[in-house]
């Protein structure tokens, strides 16, 4: 059985950034998949000395224990106990495993595990010059899952990121990504902007004057895996300080905050081994925030697709230094018709399956690219 393991280096003298996206290629059971898909990422990274930044595991909730299991079992002496994001779709839509996406380096120095009250939560990496740190998977506490409301959690989620950059001097400031996993997203999606709004106005992020400085974002339907409302994964670049773009208004669309979403349509920030483009999570919505094609799959596709490719334009970024990008389709039959364009493009796919923060939506990209310097192998 085969598997899709895409590969994009990114060098320079100080580090190479390597990014994976491995995707089952055909039906077969479960294991054989995992198997398969995490025994590739190990020797890509072995073969390449490489250690693991940032990780996402895709599927469906009810099959994500064992793949976990497999992953564990495959990479055996890589695992530095930081778990990867495990991300769950639309049970019964969603492949048991849809895909692996990581985020690798190869330097001089190793990326140190991050402990947050007794678990591995991220990493940090110090490279001549460059300070870079993920976080992967915080949550609010079990006790704050139990009692509290989902705009708590999403509330205490974000003061325990915080909690961890102030560890090393840094706030949000010094973060030019996040991701929002956001379990039954329709059903509070405006409840979280409440919280996220709050949080950057109170933080300064955003400003009374036209200078925001929000992470490019997405904010997605996906469950994580162990049930909780809402989770987060993030980049920092400590060092060099003050080197971050945001960018609330680029490509065709205007800035988000101006219907009450608190986050850069994309970011351009130092990355180990270059500058890193980041562009938010992008859908069809026209200049002043309204759904377009409503109704049309293939529409909303293309005008996503046409959206996010300005935002890379404007950005100096062309479709070869695409070094990871997710498509999040509502339904199986928008999954099918974009299966049926998406090879057009030569980005590095994984596509999931679930709700997107609009009911009338049905699609919805993310991407990175690594400006003039990617390569695929």
């Amino acid at each position: 059985m085969a598997v899709n393991l895409d590969t994009r280096t990114v060098e320079s003298p100080a580090a190479t950034e390597i990014y994976i996206a491995a995707t089952p290629e055909e039906n077969g059971p479960l294991q054989e998949q995992a198997r398969k898909i995490f025994a590739g990422i190990r020797d890509i990274l072995l073969s390449n000395k490489a250690h693991l930044l940032q990780e996402r595991v895709f599927g469906a909730q009810s099959e994500m224990k064992e793949v976990l299991r497999v992953r564990s079992e495959s990479y055996g002496g890589i695992d530095d106990g930081v778990a990867p994001s495990a991300l769950c779709g639309k049970e019964g839509m969603c492949a048991p495993i849809a895909g692996v996406q990581v985020h690798a380096v190869t330097s001089d120095t190793k990326p140190e595990a991050l402990v947050l009250e007794g678990s591995p939560c991220g990493r940090i990496l110090r490279v001549p010059g460059r300070t870079y740190l993920t976080l992967s998977g915080i949550r609010a506490p079990q006790s704050t899952q139990e009692t509290g409301s989902a705009a708590e959690q999403a509330k205490v989620m974000m003061q325990k990121a915080e909690s961890i950059l102030k560890k090393f001097g840094a706030d949000f400031l010094s973060v030019p990504r996040t991701w929002m996993w956001l379990c039954d997203i329709l059903s509070w999606y405006d409840d979280f902007n409440r919280v996220r709004n709050k949080f950057f106005t109170e933080r300064g992020l955003i400003g009374a004057d036209s200078r925001q400085s929000m992470p490019a974002s997405t904010g997605i339907g996906l469950c994580p895996a162990d049930g909780c409302k809402c989770a987060m994964d993030l980049t920092a670049v400590l060092e060099p300080a003050d080197s971050i773009q945001f960018l609330g208004a680029v490509g065709k669309q205007q800035c988000a905050l101006e219907y009450g979403s608190a986050f850069s349509r994309a970011s351009r920030s130092i990355t180990p081994a270059g500058e890193t483009v980041f562009v938010s999570g992008t859908a069809s919505i026209d200049a002043g925030g309204a759904t377009t094609n409503i109704g049309d799959a293939s529409g909303q596709i293309n005008t996503t697709i046409e959206n996010v490719r300005a935002v890379l334009r404007d950005m100096q970024a062309a479709d070869e230094d695409v070094v990871q990008a997710i498509a999040y389709c509502k339904t199986t039959e928008v999954e099918n018709i974009f299966n049926s364009v998406k090879d057009n493009l030569p980005w590095p796919w994984v596509t999931m399956i679930c709700d997107i923060c609009r009911p009338e939506l049905l699609f919805e990209i993310e991407a990175t690219a690594m400006p003039k310097k990617s390569s695929s192998g």
